[in-house]
């Protein structure tokens, strides 16, 4: 027996039914679909497969418990918070190992996906007590001018399979802090992390209803998100992923005017000047690229090199790509697991060969691993033309295309040469260079000499077609508040 399907068999955490109104349910069909491990191939578990009708249970049940949870006070549902962070923390080893289990990401960053997860629900739930309104100056003797922040009621949380965890805490977390209640809908690839999550939930104490989980397969996955996205009970969409699923989300929720937080594509540059620290920068470029074998939305996606140091990053690039270890998760040492199917696998290939035909040099990689299913080869590739699909459109995977570049306004106008603005990178020591460039690059997030930049103290979100809405930081709460005037007159 596999390693993890050993742990799956033991794991108290180990959930084969959602999680709707307190209860631990089925899908009303009674169908299931299986969860598997993209390392193996191996399934882990069967869960339910709902549809719209399954979605609208939840939806009933988060819409019956919202008056009593928002007027929950705000210590109370920080304590519950609090309750569910502790969980977290305790249960971290069990999170992880189902995490790599059915993502395939190395156990080491399973393990900092959950701290990192954790660390929104610490705090949000000091952030639920500070959701402060305002006494505006009077305009007369008579009258007094007041603003409230209100939850603005039933929340869908629809995540991404990347990060299972903390895509969840960071939208559940805020929600629930503000006073909202929440249905979570995981990717069909991860439920299994989602549902861990929401037994610790459970445990922690939240009312019935106020924390629902569904899931759901591919084949339901339209039904499914196009109620949560309909009904008018539901008063907020959160959703991350595909900008093409993003514009979808946003047109069905449009006849009901429902607030959105949209976390959707990115293409992030990654740039080295000629002042760079070299060293820190190819540090920074493997932290950022090949982080979760580039299944990240912030991860560098284009790399431009200027011309007087192209050759020194280059080298010193390949050497350390070369030295990714590829495996299995579960495996001492194990920098890159496998890509999570095979349309991701398929994807990669797609833009290493039309590089390929565009004139770009094969540094390494760019084929399947000898491993064989989704594992794919850490890749660099050089002399990269700017017309190449990888310029233009989301890899997700561990490829790393550099183009060379001469001038800053070229570079600038290469980085910001499309549609979206999700999380930018560069480096250089030169002060004025750096505050021109963080201040004219089109994004939502800017690194500065530095590849990881996600924190839970700061927002989270992108411009142009890569979002609306930012999440994390004392920003994140107001996504789920509406903001109330009170006039009192005749006073």
């Amino acid at each position: 027996m596999s390693k993890a399907a050993d742990f799956i068999t033991k794991s108290l955490l180990i959930c084969d039914r959602a999680f709707v109104g307190g209860a631990w349910v089925s899908s009303r069909s009674g169908a299931v679909f299986p969860v598997r491990n993209p390392a193996t191939g191996a399934t882990l578990a069967s869960v339910p497969d709902m549809d719209e009708h399954d979605a609208l249970s939840a939806i009933q049940h988060a819409y019956r418990a919202r008056t009593s949870w928002s007027e929950t006070p705000a210590k109370a549902r920080s304590d519950l918070l609090r309750k569910w962070h502790n969980l977290v923390k305790s249960n971290g080893e069990d999170l992880a190992r189902i995490m790599t289990a059915e993502q395939g990401k190395p156990l080491t960053e399973s393990r900092g996906e959950v701290a990192y997860g954790a660390s929104y629900i610490e705090w949000f739930a000091e952030e639920a007590k500070r959701t402060y309104g305002d006494v505006i100056p009077t305009i007369s003797p008579k009258k007094r001018l007041l603003v409230i922040k209100q939850p603005v009621g039933v929340s869908a949380l629809i995540t991404p399979w990347n990060f299972p965890m903390a895509m969840i805490t960071r939208k559940a977390a805020a929600a629930l802090a503000a006073g909202c209640t929440t249905v979570v809908k995981p990717a069909e690839d991860t439920p299994l992390t989602a549902l861990a999550l929401a037994k610790l939930a459970e445990e922690a104490g939240f009312p019935p209803g106020v924390y629902n989980t569904v899931t759901c397969s591919r084949n339901q996955v339209s039904s499914v998100g196009h109620m949560l996205a309909m009904h008018e009970h539901v008063a907020k969409v959160s959703f991350t992923g595909s900008t093409a699923v993003g514009k979808t989300l946003m047109k069905w929720s449009g006849d009901s005017i429902k607030k959105l937080s949209l976390e959707l594509g990115g293409l992030a540059p990654f740039i080295v000047f000629d002042s760079a620290d070299i060293d820190a920068a190819v540090d920074g470029a493997m932290a950022s690229k090949f982080r979760n074998s580039g299944q990240t939305c912030v991860c560098a996606n284009r790399f431009f090199v200027q011309e007087n140091v192209y050759d020194a990053f280059c080298a010193k690039f390949k050497k350390a790509v070369l030295g990714l270890k590829v495996g299995n998760g579960f495996e001492e040492g194990v920098q890159q697991g496998p890509l999570i199917n095979q349309r991701a696998v398929e994807k990669v290939k797609q833009h290493i060969e039309d590089a390929l035909s565009k004139g770009a040099k094969l540094e390494c990689g760019g084929s399947l691993h000898d491993l064989g299913g989704t594992f794919f080869q850490p890749t660099l590739l050089t002399d990269c033309s700017k017309e190449t699909l990888a310029a233009h459109e989301e890899t997700f995977g561990p490829v790393a295309p550099i183009i060379k570049f001469k001038s800053e306004a070229e570079v600038v106008a290469l980085a910001n040469d499309t549609p979206f603005g999700l999380a930018g990178y560069f480096y250089s020591r030169d002060v004025s260079q750096i505050w021109r460039v963080a201040e004219t690059l089109e994004c939502g997030m800017v690194g500065v000499n530095e590849g990881l930049i996600s924190t839970e103290v700061a927002p989270f979100g992108g411009v142009k077609q890569s979002g609306l809405g930012r999440e994390g930081s004392k920003y994140g709460i107001d996504e789920y508040l509406q903001t109330k005037y009170i006039c009192i007159g005749n006073i």
